[in-house]
């Protein structure tokens, strides 16, 4: 009697718009295994049929990922090999598959991943935002309390901060911005490898306005990038607080343009963001 060697978990990334970002690799794994574990099974039906290919699905989504962990293993015991795909991009990235893939990882199951499309790393490509240091916060909560404090704990991070927005949410987002980050510059990137792709950038009130004027620019997924926080710059005995010194600048009547050289030079970051952020504080007297 031959011992059946146990099959492989592949977790496939699928194109998050555009089919033909589907790797050549991604393809013939889909065709080749066994099953595949998709998050829903009626829109995972048009990418196969694309492609051509029949596998049988199972369905595999944040409501029966628990339940789905057993009877997975138990096909992969049997030398079956199984795909994971969620509905577009990279499977557990703000998608299910990761209690998946953590529970077969403990029973020493062989996984093995599929680099590809994935939104939070397609906008970051393209936004012309700094990308040596992001953090990246999913999805922002849905009520505008938990909301603001979420934006308070981000506040003071220096690098680049993405998260992902639904349509029906952005302008709230946008309006929360508005409050709490007045002076950052922000990139909305929406429908990415779409037909109607668009990145839009500006203040979190300039990018308000916008989508007020244009509704449609309101439609489709978004990923909200934003740029980080000047420095703190440490003193001898203590840190310079950006604020306290902005508003002295202003209140011994500094010039805007000069304040932002000033306060380049000591607190460091970009002559525009402390001129930008100058112009607000000055509104707001």
């Amino acid at each position: 009697m031959t011992h059946q060697h146990p099959g492989t978990l592949y977790v496939v990334a699928t194109p998050i718009g555009n089919l033909d970002d589907l790797t050549p690799r991604a393809a013939r794994v889909l065709a080749d295994v066994s099953r595949i574990a998709a998050e829903d099974t009626r829109h995972s039906a048009r990418l196969l049929a694309h492609l051509g290919v029949n596998t049988p699905m199972i369905s595999l989504h944040e409501h029966n990922e628990a339940q789905r962990v057993d009877t997975l293993d138990g096909y992969l015991s049997a030398g079956e090999s199984i795909a994971l795909i969620s509905d577009a991009g990279t499977p557990l990235i703000c998608d299910p598959g990761f209690v998946l893939v953590r529970e077969l990882r403990a029973r020493g199951r062989h996984i093995v991943p599929l680099p590809g499309p994935c939104a939070l790393v397609t906008a970051l490509s393209g936004a012309g935002l700094p990308t040596d240091r992001f953090t990246f916060g999913g999805f922002l909560p849905a009520k505008p309390s938990a909301r603001r404090q979420a934006l308070e704990k981000w506040q003071s991070r220096e690098e680049t901060l993405v998260f992902y927005e639904s349509p029906h949410r952005i302008v709230h987002t946008l309006e929360a911005l508005c409050e709490q980050m007045t002076e950052r510059t922000v990139v909305l990137a929406r429908e990415l490898t779409k037909t109607f792709e668009t990145f839009l950038q500006g203040s979190p009130a300039a990018l308000r306005d916008q989508l007020a004027e244009d509704p449609n620019q309101s439609r489709g997924e978004f990923v909200i990038i934003i740029s980080g926080a000047p420095p703190a710059v440490q003193g001898d005995e203590q840190s310079i607080n950006a604020n306290e010194l902005l508003a002295a600048l202003l209140a011994e009547g500094v010039g805007v343009k000069q304040g932002a050289s000033i306060a380049a030079r000591m607190l460091g970051g970009r002559k525009q963001e402390w001129y930008a952020r100058l112009q607000a504080m000055k509104g707001q007297h």
